[in-house]
């Protein structure tokens, strides 16, 4: 069909488009904005899967509702976390909240030592933080409950977080003063449990939840298994207020709680596409993810974040499970100040601190190594992947106090090397951690130093 438009005294012949190709725009245009919105769960899931679902994996932590630590920091072996920090070795447990309440035990400690348990619900939005900052440290009892639950709390409890989903996990930090320190923090790890409520309260346990048949993920099946696998997780996350337009349009593409992708209802062409759009709209989440430079107003609670769809993709691409910023600010070194991309090819690059410049913090902080392709730590010959605020002691200052650090590949020498935090022989990003962040990072009276080429 063709519609005749009249323009001063002319004829002009537009064509209005076609029936498929409006259709396959507003596919189009509904399958990117689903992809946003259930990317945080997918690649949460992804986590999950490999920490609690599959034994014999090589990332394998221990079944659901087990609390699961590790004895030391985190190496370029560690690789289901992207983007994980080297501070702080850590505790996990993946909860399914689907039959009971489970209750988590934080030991108390000395109140110079830093810990927290960060609870991170499905769409990977920070619900609470039991630890420093919240609750001290002389430990407690958390009632940790799925939603709605309605249940008594028994005696003993210090205080009860429900989580707005079935599924969610836990990650315990507890500092590291130094690899000395290495026993203590052990001994505390021992003293952090998960116990289901029912054992805890001496009462009857519950009838088990409905067996589930967890699909497998890896970073290919993201690709090859996306839309089932992002149907198959709404069960366990019911929506924030706020979401129903969101719901709704996953509902359209045929994406329903409860019912397997693809239904008999969704038609090849749109299966085809659908999965085209998925592979453009990851790259525009991992571009947006690159351009990060702080994690100011990356993470936070569901009230914090609602609405917030990109950012939230964004962060859990590029860096899943980071910190709310009133527990831990990052500030992310992705260009030296020419705005060039770092690349430790050819770039050599200093990053120095003044005895005024240094992170202020409450708790500690520390400048850790990733390569970007991959976003892991970076394998190097003095197995270093950070410098922190406990290595002050030992690093080298210059005649003016100055602290110069190293970011360079090969070493800057055996006179420099103690200042050196070795680089990958490709482009690469760094982490500045700043755990409870004093008022003057969070308010902008402290400027992070720039990463400047070495002269």
């Amino acid at each position: 069909m063709k519609r005749r438009t009249f323009l001063a005294g002319t004829v002009a012949v537009m064509a209005l488009p076609s029936h498929s190709a409006f259709a396959q725009d507003n596919i189009r245009a509904s399958a990117r904005e689903a992809y946003i919105y259930t990317y945080p769960m997918v690649k949460n899931y992804l986590t999950m899967y490999q920490y609690a679902l599959e034994p014999g994996g090589n990332q394998y932590k221990g079944p659901l509702n087990t609390l699961a630590s590790i004895a030391r920091v985190y190496t370029p072996e560690d690789t289901a976390i992207i983007t994980p920090n080297s501070d702080t070795p850590y505790s996990f447990i993946v909860f399914d909240l689907r039959a009971e309440p489970v209750v988590v035990t934080m030991p108390p400690i000395e109140k110079e030592r830093y810990y927290s348990l960060q609870l991170i619900d499905l769409y990977t939005n920070n619900v609470d933080y039991p630890g420093t900052r919240v609750d001290g440290n002389d430990g407690g009892d958390f009632l940790i409950t799925g939603p709605g639950w309605q249940g008594n709390v028994p005696k003993g409890i210090t205080r009860v977080i429900e989580m707005p989903t079935m599924l969610a996990i836990g990650i315990v930090r507890t500092q590291l003063f130094s690899p000395a320190d290495l026993d203590k923090v052990k001994a505390i790890q021992a003293g952090y449990k998960a116990t289901p409520l029912s054992t805890y309260a001496g009462g009857q346990a519950p009838a088990a939840p409905p067996s589930v048949d967890w699909p497998p993920i890896s970073d290919e099946k993201m690709l090859s298994n996306y839309w089932s696998i992002a149907a198959f997780l709404l069960s366990f996350a019911p929506p924030y207020p706020g979401d129903e337009a969101q719901r709704d349009n996953l509902a359209r593409l045929g994406i329903r709680q409860g019912v397997k992708w693809p239904g008999a209802d969704v038609p090849p062409d749109r299966l085809a596409l659908m999965n085209a759009v998925a592979v453009a709209t990851e790259k525009e989440i991992r571009d947006n993810a690159g351009r990060l430079t702080d994690s100011s107003k990356l993470f936070g609670t569901p009230e914090v974040m609602k609405g917030q769809y990109m950012v939230r993709a964004a962060a859990a691409q590029g860096g899943i499970y980071g910190n709310s910023v009133q527990e831990a600010l990052y500030v992310i070194y992705v260009f030296d100040g020419t705005k060039a991309v770092l690349n430790g090819v050819t770039g050599k690059y200093t990053l120095t601190f003044t005895p005024e410049t240094l992170p202020p913090v409450d708790a500690f902080w520390s400048l850790t190594m990733y390569d970007r392709p991959k976003q892991l730590l970076v394998d190097n010959p003095i197995d270093r992947y950070l410098i922190n605020s406990a290595m002050l002691p030992e690093l080298k200052k210059n005649d003016k106090g100055d602290i110069i650090l190293y970011l360079q590949h090969e070493s800057p020498g055996s006179s420099l090397e103690a200042n050196w935090l070795p680089a990958p022989s490709e482009v690469f990003y760094a982490v500045m951690r700043l755990y409870l962040p004093k008022a003057e990072a969070l308010d902008g009276r402290w400027t992070p130093p720039q990463i400047e080429i070495a002269l």
